[in-house]
């Protein structure tokens, strides 16, 4: 019995991130040299040859621009430093990781204390600490008792940790998560004081209004003298002649 064949499976490589070489299909790029200069808006077939006495590669670095921007440049080295770059980003990168820790409304103290260690473990470590407690039957009518217990094991790791979350509920589960380290105040922006009101300056007294014959110099003044003036003439009558 002849089976059909089932289709061949050829692997597609990925796609460059960058265009180079004859796969630049515009007429004109703007053109940087390998040592960083500007060259300016050329034709395509000129920066191609360009490269190519260099024994370089033409790529695309701005596709977007109107015309995209090339540069020659070894494609092979700026993979590979591009990479490195990539891999070193990552390296450095800290990731945070949740640990969960499920406890029972009726979990003792032993039990309870090894889990806290744990966390203050975790804490330490720069890792996310989520406390799960799950109620079951009838302890769902007494879930204040288990709040309480999960704000008590968060005032117990204080020292390690912060609460990122509140002990919140959802269904059965109530869920307590805390950030290690300790958690930054918020700088609230400073509001200038209103300026005191300076107090009005006294008035000044009025100044007394004594008589001038009270001061000494107004009674030993010697009164000043009359001015004599010459007698009046009598006034003249008429003769009887005239």
């Amino acid at each position: 019995m002849h089976r059909p064949r089932r289709p061949r499976f050829i692997p597609t490589r990925p796609e460059e991130e960058h265009r180079t070489n004859r796969q630049i299909r515009v007429p004109q790029v703007r053109l940087v040299g390998s040592d960083g200069s500007q060259i300016g808006v050329v034709s395509t077939d000129d920066a191609l040859r360009r490269a190519q006495e260099e024994g370089l590669d033409l790529v695309e670095v701005a596709p977007e621009a109107r015309p995209p921007v090339c540069r020659i440049l070894d494609y092979g080295k700026f993979r590979f430093s591009k990479q490195k770059k990539e891999s070193e980003a990552k390296r450095n990168q800290h990731v945070t990781h949740v640990k969960e820790l499920r406890i029972r409304p009726g979990t003792d103290q032993h039990d309870l204390g090894r889990q806290l260690k744990q966390a203050q473990e975790f804490l330490g470590d720069g890792q996310r600490v989520k406390f799960t407690l799950r109620f079951r039957g009838r302890e769902m009518a007494h879930m204040d008792l288990g709040r309480a217990k999960l704000i008590r094991i968060a005032e117990q790791l204080t020292e390690a940790g912060w609460v990122e979350s509140e002990p919140r509920t959802e269904g059965r589960m109530m869920h307590l998560v805390l950030a290690p380290g300790q958690r930054k105040a918020k700088v609230k922006p400073s509001t200038p004081k209103p300026a005191a009101p300076k107090p009005a300056a006294p008035a000044a007294a009025p100044a007394a209004s004594t008589p001038a014959a009270s001061t000494p110099a107004a009674a030993t003044a010697p009164a000043a003298p009359a001015a004599i003036l010459p007698p009046a003439e009598p006034p003249s009558t008429p003769s009887a002649d005239s």
